[in-house]
């Protein structure tokens, strides 16, 4: 079927598990197989490199269905290199260390508005299971919203804007502010001068903050809701990562970007962990061959892993397949941090792809790192937490995919590929370890 159409990958990507078939088919098939008429799957961290990493080889043809215009393009679409690498310029002094340090006292009022919504809980309905990833999407939108417009949400306090589009009032709300006010990712370049009604504008940067919005806080969402699954169900990780925390700093506000933050070893093997147990972009991220105006150059082969491919072949690595490959990661769907701490965690990180890589990579690695390194940091000084309702059977597969086996291990935080990965849950109950009050209490 994979030979003869693309049906075979639209009908698994229409279910939402294309990542849980790719993997089948690797561990059935071999390290690469064929996924459509002109599409080829790798499982090895050489072909990760090979791909990925290889300057003859851009984005695929797919992207381009994003596309508002047929000359339009923006950061996520734009296949041309000059294209791309004039966008990630302008991107650059944004998400760098600087920019992400001077926003990291807002991300820390949001944080704080966050602990302090669970201090409430704590106190009014103590026994009442949260609902973490509902949680976690509004705290990574209010940080994002912030962060690209410098516009402010308030999804965690506030329901007005929970359900219904509020892109376009964040356009203008910032076109009207000027170039000059608050510096953040609105503003990549200094031509970005026009009036608030050009609707050409607005649909036509419209595309382009979604991609912001998506990339920067339903990753952070899937990453921090999977960690606290998995925290939640391995006893002897929560308690090492909490003794962790709780050993460095002596309160919530020493909890700050910096070297202790740094030292905490354990904890970034953590979000690593989660990071690929439950890859936030789980599917395959295509590519495929430069199209060279030097004939002798596009005479020579790519070759990926061994294998020279056919120009015109979309390729590339499904995430999820990788993380799960028991070459690099043995007892794949073990919750293990320790795995990029001992010896010959080499071999581990070669095969770790949560980001991308190359000139394409994520940009905002970094800030996404602080992020989730100051939500978990301060969850776990302020709380004790258990799991509340079992997630089993609330997943709502049919009975097909169960009998399939796709969704049976019931200690894995199950995400659905919708190129983004969409996910319910943890349900957990927490208490505050100091008996902190949530109306002022301090954090």
């Amino acid at each position: 079927m994979a030979k003869l159409s693309d049906f075979y990958g639209a009908f698994h990507a229409a279910n939402t598990t294309l990542h849980l078939k790719t993997l089948q088919d690797h561990q059935n098939f071999g390290s690469v197989i064929r996924q459509g008429p002109n599409k080829l799957v790798f499982n090895t961290s050489s072909a990760l490199h090979d791909i990925y990493q290889n300057e003859r080889i851009t984005k695929s043809r797919a992207y381009l269905v994003t596309q508002r215009a047929p000359d339009s393009y923006g950061l996520f679409n734009s296949l041309d290199k000059t294209i791309h690498q004039r966008k990630r310029k302008l991107l650059g002094p944004i998400v760098n260390d600087r920019s992400t340090q001077a926003f990291e006292t807002s991300m820390h009022r949001h944080i704080d508005v966050f602990i302090q919504d669970l201090l409430s809980l704590c106190q009014k309905k103590p026994t009442t299971p949260v609902n973490m990833s509902e949680k976690f999407t509004y705290l990574t939108i209010d940080i994002m919203g912030e962060f690209v417009f410098g516009y402010p949400l308030n999804l965690q306090k506030n329901e007005t804007y929970r359900y219904r589009s509020i892109l376009r009032k964040m356009i203008q709300s910032r076109l009207a502010a000027g170039p000059n006010a608050k510096h953040n990712l609105f503003f990549m370049t200094d031509t970005l001068r026009v009036s608030d009604d050009d609707e050409m504008f607005i649909e036509e940067i419209r595309s382009e903050a979604t991609f912001l919005l998506s990339a920067g806080s339903d990753t952070m969402s899937t990453c921090l809701s999977a960690l606290f699954f998995y925290l939640s169900r391995n006893a002897d990780c929560y308690q090492k990562l909490t003794a962790e925390i709780r050993s460095k700093f002596s309160s919530s506000d020493s909890i700050i970007g910096g070297r202790h933050l740094s030292d905490c070893n354990y904890l970034k093997a953590c979000i690593d962990e989660a990071l690929r147990m439950s890859p936030p972009i789980a599917g395959t991220l295509w590519r495929e061959q430069i199209t060279e105006r030097n004939r002798e150059v596009e005479a020579a082969p790519v070759v990926v892993d061994g294998h020279i491919i056919p120009h015109g072949t979309y390729i590339g690595v499904n995430t999820y397949a990788l993380h799960h490959n028991e070459t690099y990661f043995p007892d794949a769907f073990t919750f293990k941090p320790e795995r990029f701490l001992e010896k010959g965690a080499e071999q581990a990180k070669k095969a770790f792809n949560p980001f991308s890589l190359g000139a394409r990579g994520c940009m905002g690695r970094q800030m996404a790192y602080l992020e989730l390194s100051l939500v978990v940091a301060k969850v776990l000084w302020h709380f004790d937490f258990t799991r509340g309702l079992d997630e089993t059977g609330r997943l709502g597969e049919s009975t097909y995919w169960k009998l399939r086996g796709w969704r049976e291990r019931i200690d894995e935080y199950q995400i659905y590929d919708i190129f983004g990965a969409k996910h319910q849950g943890p349900w957990l109950i927490f208490k505050s370890r100091r008996g902190e009050e949530g109306d002022g209490a301090s954090t």
